[in-house]
């Protein structure tokens, strides 16, 4: 007899089988919870008030799904959420946690920081770099002149200059500075086409991608609706919320609130 089959009445102690209303030996009925059962997923016990992760980007993991549960979560090479082989996420890299039910990320001083994505326009300041399609990019205030004659009273033989209140330098991997761009008005626009600063084969660039803006004495970083986003590095700490995207190393990751 397989006994996961059969309900053993409670007054005659005799089995009776799955799908009958009534014991075949005393007559009593058998109880409607169950008659009723029903057999349920095994899974981990998910909190609806807790967020989970999504990994959009991940070299072969993509698809991965991360519930974050506890009171932190070190996200690096060790940690809660490892990335052994990702070589530009640090040992421990940044940190998830909740502070007052919000969902916070921090940057534990990683080497290549935590990267969020850019919803229209957010103020900036000379000196912060941010992701579009592939490429990295920093803000830099023009330096200071430096053209005058030497000791002698000769001046140095160079191309001629514009005025340009900022430029926006390529960086490259190592450190290295790229290509650089100075803005002949008061904003740069970087794209595939068409732009101040162009990268036709970069196929997670779109045609008009973002601008960098100088609005007075602020900078003002846009993303124009591109399909793959702008993302600006944080300085500290980030509060998310439903839907927003974070780069950590080459991870690309998304929040999902269980509530919405």
């Amino acid at each position: 007899m397989d006994q996961a089959k059969y309900y053993v009445c409670s007054s005659c102690m005799t089995p009776v089988p799955s799908g009958h209303k009534f014991c075949g030996r005393c007559g009593a009925g058998v109880p409607d919870e169950i008659l009723n059962i029903q057999a349920h997923f095994f899974s981990d016990m998910q909190d609806p008030s807790k967020a989970r992760l999504i990994l959009i980007r991940g070299e072969g993991q993509d698809g991965l799904s991360y519930h974050l549960k506890a009171a932190q979560h070190i996200v690096g090479r060790q940690g809660q959420l490892e990335f052994p082989d990702d070589a530009f996420i640090s040992p421990r890299h940044a940190n998830l946690f909740y502070r007052d039910g919000t969902l916070v990320v921090r940057d534990e001083g990683s080497l290549n920081g935590v990267y969020f994505r850019v919803r229209g326009s957010v103020e900036i300041s000379p000196g912060d770099t941010f992701l579009a399609g592939e490429q990295l990019f920093r803000v830099d205030p023009t330096p200071k002149a430096s053209d005058g004659a030497d000791a002698e009273g000769t001046y140095f033989y160079s191309s001629p200059k514009y005025p340009s209140a900022f430029r926006i330098n390529q960086l490259l991997e190592g450190g290295a500075v790229g290509m650089t761009v100075c803005a002949r008005g008061n904003s740069l626009q970087v794209g595939r086409e068409d732009g101040d600063l162009n990268f036709p084969g970069d196929i997670y660039m779109s045609a008009k991608h973002a601008t960098v803006e100088e609005r007075g004495d602020k900078f003002i970083l846009t993303d124009h609706d591109s399909r793959n986003g702008t993302y600006i590095r944080i300085k500290t700490e980030r509060a998310l919320t439903h839907g927003d995207y974070i780069f950590i190393g080459r991870k690309l990751l998304r929040v999902e609130l269980n509530s919405n």
